[in-house]
């Protein structure tokens, strides 16, 4: 490799920070979201989440649904500039009925921020978020949101962190107040208090006063008990707390702990500033070829989410690609991992929720938007030079299975795209009965949001109507073998066997108990909560 490239690529590596933002359904995710970037300069005016007719809409929430329910339901990434770094903020949905695309999407991130209601605390949904994290010893950063509204004390919340999560915590700024009586926050790194006065509605960045610590305007700028009760427990954390341990923070072992209100802005300014000197910067991936540095001199990068009718008008198909290594170049063409087939990436995008903008490069740590033909499926890997392949992203056990029926048999076409087209981006699995007489797809998923989402975007995108019959059926188990694993067992009962898009054997269970008893009755027969990952085989369509 020339000195020049491997120049090249160290700095746009080093500039380059990258993370997803997780949390559990109406902890302010949406609006922390838009409050970074308002704050690197994307936007110039944040929109409410539940935005009244005459307001925007949240600029992340881009699908109709999101608009009209006030939700996250889909994956969208957002990039933007800050203090010359490039930040790729990869925005997750928080719904429960959507935590298999968070973790597509957390597939490709470097760091994780971790976002906590002050009145809540941890929640169900962010502590499986956190377990996948965990699994990918992902750098956990934490954002303690709506200290502006009543809550629980800060020293209490970090300690359900450690205690819970076994997590070490270490509070990077600390609040003044809680509630009606939040004043703002004391940066620790810089001993600074920040002391903010509200905008309206928190549309426009807060004005920040700045102050040492000693400064005698303290005492006067805050009411005297607020004042001492603050200072007494910065005593405690800086006396019996640990100190930052950066190592630990990128091993996934320790948290920064920021406070703050996204919708106020109070605090997300300082966060963001520390989070770009603690974060992790790109990093190697595993493949076939052993762990792939960012720095190595061939373009490579893997598919983790797809997205169909992005944009309505053009019925379009977009492929999210994370570049692992190299650098990727407008026209370039590469080698398909999958297939084998040598594919051109023309057209490619820099993505900002809906809105597109054709890009020239792009360097490790970034994530590119490719038009997607039918071409890519979910964790495809694409490469110059050696071949190599990066670690795929499995399917997990749905809890819910329906038919999805056609009433309309002249939109059997249409029916049949959308189902295909969803089914490559990952709103739904898809399976079918191993009665080849049956074609009506079962919609198979984790919750009952997104049956809905599939019906609605059916409707919407592909003017078909459908009619959802649910079956009896809540586990479902991948056969380690296949068939012929399962025809050497015979008959089986209390159990439903249907295959999966790539006609793999997976059997549907009414109840936990009744996949017990299953696998104590053949102990031979090898069954999988996880779904094998695939590779040179294409899925079947209906």
């Amino acid at each position: 490799m020339s000195t020049e490239l491997q120049a090249e690529l160290q700095a746009a590596v080093d500039r380059r920070r990258n993370f997803a933002i997780i949390s559990h359904p109406d902890a302010g995710k949406t609006t922390l979201t838009e409050k970074l970037l308002l704050y690197g300069g994307a936007i110039h005016e944040a929109g409410a989440v539940k935005a009244r007719r005459a307001q925007r809409h949240a600029t992340s929430d881009w699908m109709e649904m999101e608009q009209q329910r006030g939700i996250s339901i889909t994956s969208t990434v957002l990039q933007f500039e800050y203090q010359q770094c490039q930040i790729n903020l990869l925005d997750t949905p928080g719904h429960q009925d959507f935590s298999e695309d968070t973790y597509r999407t957390l597939a490709a991130a470097d760091n994780a921020v971790m976002l906590i209601d002050a009145a809540k605390g941890l929640e169900p949904q962010t502590r499986k978020l956190f377990e996948v994290c965990k699994l990918r010893s992902l750098p956990i950063f934490t954002f303690v949101n709506k200290l502006d509204r009543p809550g629980r004390t800060p020293l209490e919340l970090m300690d359900e962190i450690e205690q819970e999560l076994g997590l070490q915590t270490y509070a990077v700024n600390y609040p003044i107040g809680t509630g009606d009586q939040f004043k703002g926050v004391y940066d620790r790194r810089e001993q600074k208090i920040h002391l903010f006065e509200r905008s309206v509605h928190g549309r426009r960045e807060a004005i920040d006063t700045v102050i040492d610590l000693g400064d005698p305007r303290v005492e006067a700028l805050l009411d005297k008990d607020l004042y001492y009760q603050f200072k007494d427990e910065l005593e405690l954390i800086e006396g019996a707390g640990p100190e930052l341990d950066l190592e630990a923070v990128h091993r996934g072992q320790m948290t920064p702990v920021f406070f703050g209100s996204a919708m106020t802005n109070f605090g997300v300014e300082p966060f963001l500033n520390a989070f770009l000197d603690y974060a992790l910067k790109p990093g190697g991936h595993t493949s076939t070829q052993g762990e792939i540095e960012p720095t190595y001199p061939e373009f490579s990068g893997f598919v983790f989410k797809l997205q169909a009718n992005m944009d309505p008008r053009h019925r379009d198909r977009v492929a999210f690609v994370r570049v692992c290594s190299g650098r990727f170049e407008k026209d370039m063409t590469v080698s398909h991992a999958r297939t084998g087939k040598t594919v051109r990436l023309s057209r490619p995008q820099k993505l900002f929720a809906q809105d597109r903008e054709v890009i020239e490069e792009a360097y490790p740590g970034d994530v590119i938007g490719l038009n997607n033909p039918g071409v890519f499926a979910i964790g495809d890997t694409i490469y110059n030079g050696q071949k190599l392949e990066y670690e795929g992203i499995p399917c997990f056990s749905p809890e819910i299975f329906a038919y999805l029926r056609n009433p309309n048999p002249s939109k059997f076409k249409q029916f049949r795209k959308g189902v295909s087209e969803l089914r490559e981006e990952g709103a739904v699995q898809i399976m079918y009965s191993a009665d080849d007489a049956k074609r009506d797809p079962i919609l198979a998923a984790v919750g009952q949001l997104q049956f809905e989402v599939v019906q609605f975007r059916l409707q919407n995108e592909y003017g078909v109507e459908t009619l959802v019959e649910f079956l009896p059926y809540t586990v479902a188990r991948w056969v380690d073998g296949g068939w012929e694993a399962l025809q050497k067992v015979g008959r089986v009962f209390n159990t439903f066997a249907v295959k999966d898009s790539w006609e793999r054997p997976v059997l549907l269970f009414r109840n936990e108990w009744n996949c017990q008893q299953l696998q104590s009755d053949h102990p031979e027969l090898r069954l999988n909560a996880i779904a094998p990952v695939v590779s040179g085989k294409e899925p079947t369509s209906i």
